[in-house]
């Protein structure tokens, strides 16, 4: 059994757990290993966030925002998004308008809360910011 933490399902129908350790700005734990980048969960599946291709919004938002360009973990019924630690990420709208399209319930708040409704929502994929 798991401790409390995420628990996710793979395809085969095992059970993945995610395990959050700390989380400081710039930096956050996962499954005992440190990241220093932003990071995505898909069903458990921990990753960089490849930011590069929202780049290019950074002048029109003052910060580079999350945006459908990326690769987003949209596989599931909720979906975490963490601004940072100080909430300053945007999300663009059409992000908030795929999440839509496709069924999925979108939650967008600071990273420590979306860490804390990660642990509290089995199977939520989650983009989470580390910085700002």
């Amino acid at each position: 059994m798991c401790p409390v933490i995420a628990t996710y399902f793979n395809d085969a129908g095992s059970i993945i757990c995610v395990e959050f350790g700390s989380f400081m700005f710039g930096s956050i734990e996962i499954d005992g290993k440190m990241y220093k980048k932003d990071v995505v969960i898909d069903r458990g599946e921990v990753r960089k966030r490849e930011k590069k291709v929202s780049k290019k919004y950074k002048e029109g938002c003052g910060h580079t925002p999350l945006s459908v360009d990326e690769s987003l973990p949209f596989d599931c019924k909720i979906l975490v998004i963490g601004t940072g630690y100080d909430g300053a990420m945007p999300v663009m709208d059409g992000v908030k308008n795929e999440a839509r399209k496709k069924g999925v319930d979108l939650r967008i708040m600071k990273t420590a809360d979306a860490i804390n409704e990660i642990k509290n929502i089995n199977g939520a994929n989650a983009v989470l910011h580390l910085t700002c």
